[in-house]
Order: C-alpha cells, then sequence, then structure tokens
C-alpha cells in the first residue's frame, strides 16, 4: 500500500525505533544496494557521516599521541627533580616549569577532545540514522517500483504460457492429421505415388532428419 511522503517517513522513524542501525558508510552491503543514481541522492549525507566519522577517528588518535606525550613530560619532569636534588642542575627548575607548562596544555587539549569524543557518537548516530531514512525511502520507492513491472511481467508470463499451451495442443493436432493422411495415403497407393502430393512430411523420418527429399 502506498502512502504520503508524510506518513512514510513517520512509518520509517517509527520502524526504526530502539533498532540498532549498522553505520552505513562502513557496511559494504549497503553500498551493494544502491544504485549510482541512488547514491548520488544520497551523498550529501554520506559525506556528512563520513565526516563525522573522520573526525571521530582523528580525536582518537590524537587523544593517544597527547596522552603519551604526556606519559613522556611526566617521565622527563620526574627525572629532573632527582638531578636538581642530587646534582644541583642550575638549569633544571627551568625544564620542569616548561615541563609542567606542556603538561597542563596536554591536560586542556585531552580535556577538548574528549568533551568532543563524548558528543561525536550522537552526532554519528544522527547523522547515520538520516542516511537510513533516506536509504528506506529509496527502498520503498524501488519496491513499488519493481512490484508494478513484476506485475506485469507474470501477467505476460501466464498469457505466453497460456498461447504456448495452445499452439502446442494446435500442434499436436496437426502433427496426428498429417501422420493419420500420411499412413492412409502409403497404404492405398504405395510410398512411389505419394510423392504426387509433394508430402515432404514423414513421421518416420522426422527424428533421423530426413524430412526433405
Amino acid at each position: 500500500m502506498k502512502h504520503g511522503e508524510g506518513e512514510k517517513r513517520e512509518a520509517f522513524e517509527q520502524a526504526l525505533k530502539g533498532k540498532r542501525i549498522p553505520i552505513l558508510t562502513l557496511d559494504n552491503k549497503w553500498y551493494k544496494l544502491l544504485t549510482e543514481e541512488a547514491r548520488a541522492e544520497v551523498a550529501g549525507l554520506e559525506e556528512e557521516l563520513n565526516a563525522l566519522l573522520k573526525r571521530q577517528g582523528k580525536l582518537n588518535n590524537d587523544v593517544k599521541n597527547i596522552k603519551r606525550l604526556k606519559k613522556k613530560l611526566m617521565g622527563e619532569i620526574v627525572s629532573l627533580v632527582d638531578e636538581a636534588e642530587q646534582e644541583g642542575k642550575e638549569d633544571a627548575p627551568q625544564k620542569i616549569e616548561q615541563n609542567k607548562k606542556l603538561v597542563e596544555d596536554c591536560n586542556q587539549r585531552l580535556e577538548g577532545y574528549q568533551d568532543e569524543l563524548l558528543e561525536l557518537p550522537r552526532e554519528i548516530e544522527q547523522a547515520n540514522f538520516k542516511l537510513m531514512l533516506a536509504t528506506m525511502d529509496y527502498c520503498y520507492d524501488t519496491m513499488q517500483e519493481n512490484g508494478a513491472d513484476i506485475q506485469e511481467i507474470a501477467q505476460w508470463v501466464t498469457e505466453v504460457r497460456i498461447e504456448l499451451k495452445k499452439r502446442l495442443i494446435r500442434k499436436q493436432e496437426m502433427e496426428q492429421r498429417n501422420n493419420a493422411i500420411y499412413s492412409y495415403m502409403h497404404d492405398v497407393f504405395g510410398a512411389e505415388v505419394i510423392e504426387i502430393f509433394d508430402m515432404k512430411y514423414n513421421p518416420d523420418q522426422r527424428e533421423s532428419g530426413a524430412g526433405e527429399e
């Protein structure tokens, strides 16, 4: 049953509630499902989702690098403190202070990145949801169009089958009639006289391929 655009969208949204939707642009089945024309129609939504995924991947990588740097800086601070206490290096306090500022910078960056990483899953989910709605819209329209074509083809096949059956029956009837005529003429006139009728049909030769002489 066909729906209006508003009813259709509402039905799709209701169907998706509570469902775990896979990330479409990471799903090979999704790419195989859409034609090039359909991909072009949802290109904007696809790019939006991919951009968010790319941003998430970059942030995760940046967080790992910053944590690694922070760990290195903290280790250097400990070493510098030991050097200052044991060896009395005059430049140690300055280097310690520099490292502390770098550690603080790492903390600020981590805080900002982690806040964004907390928000990104929701944004990715929303972008993926919109892309799924567009995909469902395409699939619905495609199935409706295909359904009409399938019915038309099925009707054509049915009519062809009926016509084929009629023609096969007619063919069998004509073959039986020719066979009866041939047999009668052969019995009455013999094989030589039957050539007068120019009868190229010979049931005995039909399977051997010697129909015409």
